[in-house]
């Protein structure tokens, strides 16, 4: 029944999730998950691209797709076409080359919007993981002052996600907003 323990833990995942998703937001450099929602059509099973070739960045702003099997290279092409990451894919018979374009201003700032949005939902996620806590110490057959002090505890660690939220932010904002 350590109510803080349990509450530090849910709050971890708050942030480990928001993290994960701000590494799906391009920073106008290669990064393998780009392709991390790309379904491939592979003997009639939709299969993750990262199960059915090697991806790896030759340069900052290239990514290659080697697949084990060349004769899917036609069938990660169209799973790039509809996963619809905005990068159209080359095809030289070997491999795939996709070619991240540069970020202009307008996606730049549109892919901060993404970012706070994004932080937000974590902060309302936090916000919530107090509230069930709060909830669970009331229940508890706990003396007043004990209640206090668990609540008390429970609003320093928000307080404390709650800074790492805006700092992750505000690094992931000036990556992005980086030249």
């Amino acid at each position: 029944m350590d109510f803080i323990e349990e509450a530090e833990l849910r709050m971890q995942e708050a942030i480990d999730n928001m993290e994960k998703r701000f590494t799906n937001v391009r920073a106008g450099r290669a990064n393998p998950s780009i392709v991390d929602k790309v379904m491939v059509n592979y003997y009639g099973v939709d299969t993750p691209l990262k199960q059915l070739a090697n991806i790896s960045i030759p340069e900052a702003r290239e990514l290659m797709i080697k697949p084990f099997d060349k004769s899917l290279l036609g069938a990660i092409e169209k799973g790039i076409y509809e996963a619809n990451i905005g990068i159209t894919p080359n095809n030289n018979g070997e491999v795939i080359i996709l070619n991240i374009p540069a970020l202009t201003e307008d996606t730049r700032k549109e892919y901060v919007k993404q970012i706070k949005g994004m932080a937000e939902d974590c902060r309302i996620a936090l916000r919530n993981i107090r509230q069930d806590i709060n909830n669970e110490i009331k229940k508890a057959e706990l003396t007043d002052d004990d209640k206090k002090g668990y609540e008390g505890d429970v609003q320093d660690l928000i307080n404390k996600y709650n800074k790492m939220v805006d700092d992750k932010t505000k690094e992931k904002e000036a990556e992005l907003m980086t030249v």
